[in-house]
């Protein structure tokens, strides 16, 4: 009903203001970033190799939740205690939770021979979740890092807790110092990990 009561000049008019007021939030066809950046484990399971079980005996790593402020695809920049920004010209390939449940599991695969299965399963005998809570730069110390809370669980409801931590320091403030260092540091952290789940 309103369409008919605005003149068609007007009508004209709000629409080109909503497009214009969409502008400064939505990006539309902008470029790509300069980087797109993934988590490559270290450590991974050669070709032709494998592990072999049942369910029952497997270990499952779940997708951890994550902060908000790293619950996205821009890596986060922490500028001071209460301020946080992103890296320029660089992105996550896939969210960071997601890359790092990947990479816990591949380091599983890799240094503990054991079936690993990512997701959730009825049975099993370990289970892996928790809360990525840092994967990024701080510049007040100019380093990189990855923190996360994990939470492991046993059949039975036995459930025991840890957080792990990796801060690489003199990480220069730009892209290729920073990404490699947030790639070195989420490995450091699948290893230890790994370690304590034994």
């Amino acid at each position: 009903m309103m369409s008919r009561l605005i003149p068609g000049a007007s009508r004209l008019a709000l629409v080109a203001g909503a497009a214009l007021a969409l502008s400064g939030c939505v990006s539309i066809g902008t470029k790509a970033p300069d980087s797109l950046i993934a988590l490559t484990p270290e450590a991974s399971l050669p070709a032709g190799e494998g592990a072999s079980g049942t369910l029952a005996r497997s270990v499952v790593v779940m997708e951890p939740s994550a902060d908000a402020r790293i619950a996205v695809l821009r890596v986060a920049v922490q500028v001071d205690p209460t301020n946080i920004a992103y890296l320029k010209d660089a992105q996550w390939v896939e969210r960071p939770s997601r890359q790092f449940q990947h990479l816990v599991a591949e380091t599983l695969r890799a240094r503990a021979g054991t079936l690993v299965v990512e997701g959730d399963v009825d049975s099993w005998q370990q289970r892996l979740s928790g809360r990525l809570l840092a994967m990024g730069y701080d510049v007040p110390s100019h380093s990189v890092v990855v923190r996360f809370d994990a939470v492991k669980e046993t059949p039975g409801g036995h459930m025991e807790t840890r957080r792990f931590e990796s801060v690489i320091p003199h990480v220069g403030d730009h892209v290729k110092a920073i990404t490699p260092a947030i790639n070195h540091a989420a490995n450091d952290v699948a290893r230890q990990i790994v370690a304590w789940l034994g």
